[in-house]
């Protein structure tokens, strides 16, 4: 195999956000992630297309933006691609790439539609250890063609139940900023951290079966996450705890090192990246900007604005936003609550102790210094001295949604049952 067609392993989970030890959570146990690191990329500005399944793995799948490759909502309430959109197994294809799908997906009803040569994906709730058992026994063999084999888990979405998910001790646990800091929320969060100890420990046997078997000087592996966790401020929401992910990327054997890169990247990116990585053209309609010459210690540009958007969840919910320059702009298109929780936090253990102030009305238009205010918790949307800062970054947004195409500036998006 030439090293211009290394193999390839995405490993993608539900809900975690930069949830790791490595990435500086107190009580946090995830050693084969943090060891993972020891010999990556790991990325501490890299940020999701959407704060939401569907639509952000869309992004990382297609390279494009949940408003353009029409994923804009959750696939089981019927949100879809847009017809012909080509996804990464589709794109490698060329390449002479055989692909293959192991464990969870969101982005169809049918992961059989998804492009992928091989799909062993029999349910949505299989557990970390079974995904993982899986995916070794596949590794075991080598193949003559080099590969993409994407491993997705369930992990760490709620609930998260003490059978599968012992808790740790809560008093281990130093409570995010952006969250209550009550008995309630830590044993929320010992839940939570108990699921990322289990998936971690999950990880630890896939990377234990590349290493020790046929493709260890051949295969690189991403690790990563669709968006923030599901708690109050983060998933669902244009904040920084419900954008900002995990990206590791390990390259082969006898080329691993750790490097920390702080350039701002977006999941959208990971597809011309990979692209880039094998020697395959990046087609006119990805969206996103190949990173890979950051990966190899190579100078590159000034970063990339990151955009993201929210179409719809539970209910319809759109808004959109530009990160850029220490400064976030958050435009929201229809009046609403401050948060307007998914049902699986509305439900949780947090949402008990935390009160009702999030039921407040939320403000048209939001800009946050985040170099001041990094809990994005002072809106100077309205402050005059900082309208050159909203006006330049509301233009940008604009700019950007008539390039993408974004629907809402047409109006209201229709649900999929009245799309045609």
């Amino acid at each position: 195999m030439s090293p211009q067609s290394p193999n390839i392993i995405l490993i993608h989970w539900h809900d975690l956000g930069t949830h790791l030890g490595v990435y500086g959570h107190p009580g946090v146990q995830s050693p084969r992630l943090d060891h993972l690191a020891e010999t990556s990329a790991r990325f501490t500005n890299a940020f999701c297309t959407a704060p939401q399944c569907s639509p952000s793995r869309g992004s990382l799948f297609t390279g494009r933006y949940p408003h353009a490759n029409g994923l804009m909502g959750l696939a089981h309430t019927g949100w879809a691609y847009h017809p012909g959109e080509q996804t990464l197994p589709m794109m490698l294809r060329p390449a002479g790439y055989e692909s293959t799908l192991i464990g969870l997906q969101h982005e169809n009803d049918d992961p059989h539609r998804l492009g992928f040569d091989h799909v062993d994906s029999p349910s949505p709730s299989m557990p970390a250890g079974e995904v993982a058992a899986r995916a070794a026994r596949w590794l075991a063999g080598r193949r003559d063609r080099p590969f993409l084999l994407t491993v997705g888990f369930l992990e760490t979405h709620r609930p998260y139940p003490a059978e599968h998910y012992p808790a740790v001790d809560p008093a281990s646990i130093e409570v995010p900023a952006y969250l209550p800091d009550r008995p309630t929320t830590r044993d929320d969060l010992a839940a939570f951290y108990g699921s990322i100890k289990v998936a971690d420990r999950a990880v630890g046997a896939i990377l234990d079966a590349v290493d020790q078997g046929p493709n260890a000087s051949d295969t690189w592996i991403i690790f990563t996450t669709d968006h923030g966790p599901a708690f109050p401020r983060a998933k669902g929401t244009l904040y920084d705890p419900g954008l900002r992910v995990a990206l590791l990327i390990r390259p082969p054997k006898g080329r691993r090192r750790a490097a920390v890169i702080d350039r701002a990247v977006s999941l959208i990116d990971v597809v011309p990246t990979l692209l880039d990585l094998v020697g395959q053209p990046i087609p006119p309609a990805v969206q996103g900007h190949s990173f890979l010459p950051a990966i190899s210690g190579e100078p590159m540009g000034p970063p990339a604005p990151i955009f993201a958007e929210k179409t719809s969840h539970r209910d319809y919910d759109p808004m959109r936003c530009i990160r850029d320059d220490g400064f976030k702009y958050i435009r929201n298109y229809e009046p609403g609550p401050l948060l307007l929780l998914p049902r699986d936090i509305e439900d949780s253990l947090t949402r008990e102790g935390m009160g009702d102030e999030h039921l407040h009305p939320r403000a048209a238009d939001e800009l946050y210094d985040l170099n001041e205010d990094p809990l994005e918790s002072t809106n100077l949307a309205e402050a005059a001295e900082y309208s050159p800062v909203r006006d330049r970054l509301a233009a940008r947004l604009d700019r950007w949604q008539h390039e993408t195409g974004d629907p809402i500036l047409s109006g209201p998006i229709p649900a999929p049952t009245q799309q045609s």
